[in-house]
């Protein structure tokens, strides 16, 4: 490669060139900073020592100053919202939302925080209407999803399956949330003696989701309240196909349904065939109030000594000490009662239910967790089961 003279001439201006084009840019950069108010180099500062209170404020004096600072106005309605001074937040999305001069993507986002400002502060109605007029747009998912969580808070099953259906095209299935909404309307229907349309709910949620234990539970509940109990059990018995950790919620329905038919021999039978193949406290607990009332207390006792070898628990150990009291001998009773009650006072704790998603616990079973909402999340097992099977 041959040196070419001109390159002596090239150099020094390419340099002279790149000089002044970081000269130009230094400028620019010093006039953008100097253009900025004090407050929100003062709200970086408070930022950075953990002072969020002092940078909020420091902030809305930037937004004061210069109302056009967009982004600072979704963030600060944001950091308002999250800590709970919802009015403030609805004030400066709703200021947003009234600005003709916003791009499209800003108006939505604006739109859509608004929403939330409502949602939060449990204005269903004008949330609803908000999170409506997103739809078609890009924040479509999101406000589908919200729409849900108002339809569950106000109960309209209905609306909430419509929803529910419109998320599930995006590959997120909703299946079994959607068959625990006809279960609602389902139970709707019967606190309105209205069986024919309870069980048209029913047989859909079966049809969304053929593993819907609590629909066999009602089509079994709802059967029994019309003195039909052959079909009753039918329908409980259906449990065992689907899930059998959910047959102690059915086993005292059978036992019963069976007691109407006269065959409380052939109901305790089947009863205790589940204990034996699916242990479980609830069962023990059904099948030894059965034994007990139909043997005795002997053969309850047995039972239970028969249960606590193949399956060691405290609450188990809870159940022999109440079936010996019964048996006891005056004199060793009250030793008896203290060693129950000590015993009885430790499991208090294991014998609760826990929801999967969020760890709330309760005494008795829900199939919506009251804490956080999630839908079929309480195993139908007690916590020292749980806890053993793990």
């Amino acid at each position: 490669m041959e040196f070419e003279y001109w390159w002596l001439i090239g150099f020094p201006i390419f340099f002279a060139l790149g000089w002044l084009a970081a000269r130009v840019d230094l400028k620019q950069l010093l006039i953008e900073s100097r253009a900025l108010p004090s407050s929100y180099f003062r709200g970086l500062n408070f930022l950075i020592n953990q002072q969020p209170d002092k940078a909020i404020e420091a902030f809305i004096e930037v937004v004061k100053v210069d109302p056009q600072t967009v982004e600072l106005h979704f963030a600060l309605g944001s950091l308002f919202r999250r800590r709970g001074e919802v009015e403030r937040a609805i004030r400066m999305h709703q200021n947003l939302v009234d600005r003709g001069d916003l791009a499209t993507e800003q108006r939505l986002t604006a739109l859509y925080e608004l929403a939330q400002d409502y949602l939060k502060a449990g204005l269903l109605d004008r949330a609803e209407e908000l999170f409506l007029k997103l739809r078609g747009t890009t924040y479509e998912q999101q406000a589908l999803k919200f729409l849900l969580e108002i339809y569950e808070q106000e109960k309209d099953w209905v609306k909430a399956i419509q929803s529910s259906r419109e998320v599930d095209t995006t590959g997120q299935s909703t299946q079994r949330e959607i068959a625990h909404f006809y279960c609602e309307l389902a139970q709707s229907e019967m606190s309105q003696s209205r069986p024919d349309a309870a069980h048209g709910y029913l047989q859909q949620a079966l049809d969304v989701n053929r593993k819907c234990v609590r629909a066999n539970l009602l089509l079994g509940d709802l059967a029994a309240s019309q003195a039909r109990p052959e079909e009753a059990i039918d329908s409980w018995k259906r449990i065992e196909g689907q899930n059998p950790a959910y047959l102690p919620l059915a086993a005292e329905r059978l036992l019963s349904a069976y007691r109407q038919l006269g065959r409380v021999d052939e109901g305790i039978s089947l009863v205790r065939g589940y204990l034996a193949t699916y242990p479980s406290l609830d069962l023990l607990n059904t099948v030894y109030q059965a034994v007990l009332e139909r043997d005795g207390p002997a053969r309850a006792n047995d039972l239970v000594r028969e249960e606590l070898r193949r399956t060691p628990t405290l609450l188990g150990l809870d159940k022999l000490l109440e079936s010996e009291l019964l048996e006891a001998p005056l004199e060793r009773r009250r030793e008896l009662e203290l060693i129950r009650n000590l015993v009885h006072q430790h499991t208090r704790s294991l014998a609760l239910y826990r929801c999967d998603s969020c760890g709330f616990k309760a005494r008795q079973f829900y199939w919506h967790c009251p804490a956080c909402h999630g839908w079929e999340t309480y195993p139908p097992r007690r916590s020292e089961e749980r806890e053993l099977a793990a």
